[in-house]
């Protein structure tokens, strides 16, 4: 499990919560979205929890995603959208359409 972050303090929190726990199938790099610090189609997935939405670069977040995925490997995104003008479709509300 590798954890990306931009600022040094969360990467030596995270790092500090993983001792404490003596968890040891984890690392923590520091950097950005739009250039991870990772080598090319190494991860079977990437997990982004409420990060992209802050990117101004969206297609090179994508860009990076797809070259650190290895061939079949797998997105996981959870972002928040606020969109008052626009109303979310009933048939996107289910469980199934939700579902990772």
């Amino acid at each position: 499990i590798i954890g990306v972050d931009m600022t040094p303090d969360m990467v030596f929190k995270a790092r500090q919560n993983a001792q404490k726990r003596g968890v040891k199938n984890v690392e923590f790099r520091l950097g950005e979205i739009e250039h991870l610090p990772i080598g090319d189609a190494t991860v079977d997935c990437v997990i982004s929890n409420c990060v992209i939405n802050l990117s101004p670069q969206k297609q090179q977040v994508f860009r990076e995603i797809y070259r650190v995925l290895k061939p079949g490997g797998r997105i996981a995104i959870s972002d928040v959208i606020i969109r008052p003008e626009k109303v979310l479709p009933e048939r996107l509300k289910t469980a199934e359409a939700l579902a990772c």
